[in-house]
């Protein structure tokens, strides 16, 4: 008598088998198109262009370096892109993103494109780049610095609240929502917003290859259409992405198809958008203290 085969006896089980093997080769070969693809068709053959994304509030910066960086290892990336819609955000990792623009622009050509707005640490971060593309209708620069207090001693007072802080200096609890500025404590205060807005003002000069007083008549905190920008040498061209990518393969004298390698990759979490709401709700804490917000 014949002995049955494996797919005679267990049917179900083959049929698993099939269905498993199948899913597999599916994958695989998934990996393997994904690897020969770019963002705008396929990859081989084609040269590279790099694309950072900088959008929304400019609060960290450590996933946005870590892209640019990588895109300043690779030898295949020959220019790179900085797509940014941001209105701006600390003043910190706005200076950090800055840096590393400036590190990567000294390797390869770079150019912004400016989106619906590019404005405060969003113009801030397009300086460092060899050149800016932005919209006619880009709402950019406000350039300037602000701190927001708040002072909740009179709502403390009907609640019953009482502050008590205790301090090493007369200063270390200067901005407290318990009591009002004094003017001892203004005038610090607007001492570290006045060096703050000259390191911007020196550092949209450096970049921008303009003279200082020229960027401080511009730099009272108002913003500027792409046109109005233009015009006061704030950017450099008009247009969207398509141009900003001719403008950079033109830069990195390129010639023939391109394909366009974007990041730094979007990756959606419940803890991290609870933990980014908490941000935008609950002021930064750290040395200075914990009700001070310096923004570009």
């Amino acid at each position: 008598m014949n002995k049955l085969k494996f797919s005679q006896k267990h049917p179900f089980l083959f049929g698993l088998f099939l269905i498993f093997t199948v899913v597999v080769l599916i994958i695989v070969a998934m990996a393997v198109f994904t690897f020969w693809i770019g963002s705008d068709g396929l990859s081989f053959g084609r040269q590279k262009l790099g694309v950072v994304t900088v959008k929304g509030t400019i609060s960290k910066s450590n996933r946005i370096n870590a892209w640019i960086e990588k895109l300043a290892r690779d030898d295949d990336i020959h220019g790179v892109i900085v797509r940014v819609n941001s209105p701006g955000g600390g003043v910190a990792p706005s200076q950090e993103i800055y840096a590393a623009i400036a590190r990567l622009a000294k390797k390869k050509p770079v150019v912004v494109s400016m989106g619906s707005v590019a404005a405060s640490g969003g113009y801030y971060i397009a300086c460092a780049a060899d050149k800016i593309v932005a919209n006619p209708g880009t709402i950019t620069g406000s350039i300037g610095v602000k701190a927001q207090l708040v002072n909740l001693k009179k709502l403390m007072q009907k609640l019953g609240i009482q502050d008590e802080t205790l301090t090493s200096g007369p200063y270390k609890d200067t901005g407290s929502p318990s009591h009002p500025l004094s003017p001892k404590e203004k005038a610090y205060m607007q001492n570290l917003i006045d060096d703050l807005y000259e390191q911007f003002v020196q550092d949209v000069a450096k970049g921008r290859h303009l003279e200082i007083k020229h960027v401080r008549k511009l730099a009272d905190g108002r913003a500027y259409t792409g046109r109005q920008a233009k015009e006061y040498g704030l950017v450099d061209q008009l247009g969207g992405m398509n141009q900003a990518v001719e403008l950079v393969r033109s830069l990195a004298g390129l010639k023939g198809p391109i394909t366009l390698v974007k990041g730094p990759e979007e990756k959606f979490s419940l803890l991290s958008f609870l933990l980014g709401l908490k941000n935008k709700l609950v002021l930064e804490r750290d040395v200075l203290g914990p009700q001070w917000v310096f923004e570009y």
